[in-house]
């Protein structure tokens, strides 16, 4: 029997180091964590950009907040007082917008078969085609079948339709209640982040938080611009041809197409199509190709220039941050993608360094111009020599 001094003593290069234990615990620990918060995260996703929006919308109507507290008003009450302003705003608009759009469904619904008569002449005379007024009529009464089982359908889910109605009320109430706070005590606020930092880092936060509330305004002063632009072409249009309510149908076009991201454009667009189509279908053809054809112009020539130069970013990666935004978050992330990405632009353009570019061809931004005059001298002097 072998002796315990006998048994073989073990290689210190074979033994575990006595840090390995500790690395796998921490590795599992970071995995763990790192799950946890991925987890965290997405449950918090709807909190997180309901934030986010009350952030920006803070910072939008902060210059007009402290303009009110730098003559007296306490920060509260001219907070407040922008809300209401807001309100009334937006009350008046959509309340007359509503009345305009209820009266014109209203006047369609009840020409509707004049308005088939009218549809199918004008096709037959325009493309010489020989559509039965007959035909489609006897077919109607099918359409209204179908358009009835799909009512019927939407009614019996009226019980989740209320649900996510009254989720949305809910959601909106919180952003402005997140959105006041931010906004009234927004001193008290930045004083507590800043009562945890450095003195060093206190400034560099404040700094930021200025390029932000300058940025954000420069997007909303941007969006106002383009809506101006918008509704004054569209007024134009729109009272050439003839078309109702041409201030307010511009009016909304404005509005709605530059501050409803995503779908806005197409809302916009719906209405003034709709008057039109009261008038004669051929009418509401042209409203419809002038509404595509400012679309593009507006897109690609516009709103680059306009971006470009209230947040002092390249058209290119305005277009790319929307993109990524609505990407990534959606319609809300097309929203906040370009006052975030300006800010952040700026806020990294001070700590970036650098240097002189070299004289090359490839890094020439103009080519030298030669002036007609000098072109013909040296024509002159080529015959000359010649």
């Amino acid at each position: 029997m072998a002796q315990p001094d006998d048994l073989p003593t073990p290689d210190p290069a074979r033994a575990m180091p006595p840090w390995l234990p500790r690395a796998f615990v921490v590795a599992a620990t970071t995995v763990l964590l790192f799950a946890g918060g991925l987890w965290l995260l997405a449950r918090l996703k709807g909190l997180l950009l309901l934030l986010l929006m009350s952030l920006f919308l803070a910072f939008a109507i902060e210059p007009a907040v402290n303009w009110l507290a730098a003559r007296g008003w306490r920060r509260g009450l001219a907070t407040g007082a922008m809300f209401l302003l807001i309100a009334a705003v937006a009350a008046v608009f959509f309340g007359v917008l509503g009345s305009l759009v209820l009266a014109q469904a209203t006047t369609l619904v009840n020409g509707f078969p004049g308005y088939v008569d009218q549809l199918i002449s004008w096709i037959n005379g325009t493309f010489g085609t020989r559509l039965s007024q007959d035909t489609l009529l006897t077919k109607l009464p099918t359409m209204t079948e179908e358009v009835s089982k799909h009512l019927s359908g939407l009614a019996g889910n009226v019980w989740g339709i209320g649900a996510t109605a009254l989720g949305v009320v809910f959601q909106g109430l919180g952003m402005l209640l997140f959105t006041f706070y931010l906004s009234a005590q927004g001193p008290q606020f930045r004083r507590t982040v800043c009562s945890v930092l450095p003195p060093r880092r206190q400034r560099q936060v404040l700094w930021a938080w200025e390029i932000a509330v300058a940025k954000t305004g420069g997007y909303i002063y941007s969006r106002a611009l383009l809506a101006l632009f918008s509704g004054v072409a569209h007024y134009a249009v729109l009272w050439l041809l003839g078309v109702p309510y041409a201030l307010t149908l511009a009016l909304w076009v404005g509005v709605v197409s530059q501050f409803i991201p995503t779908v806005g454009t197409y809302l916009a667009g719906a209405a003034p199509i709709l008057v039109a189509l009261g008038k004669s279908p051929s009418t509401a053809l042209w409203v419809l190709l002038f509404i595509l054809a400012y679309q593009q112009f507006e897109n690609y020539v516009l709103q680059p220039r306009i971006t470009a130069r209230t947040l002092d970013m390249h058209p290119a990666v305005a277009f790319g941050l929307v993109l990524a935004g609505t990407a990534v978050v959606g319609p809300v992330g097309a929203l906040l993608a370009l006052p975030a990405g300006a800010s952040l632009q700026a806020f990294l353009g001070a700590y970036v360094r650098r240097y002189e570019v070299e004289e090359h061809p490839l890094t020439t931004l103009d080519p030298p111009q030669v002036s007609d005059e000098a072109d013909q001298e040296g024509d002159g002097e080529g015959d000359a020599g010649g």
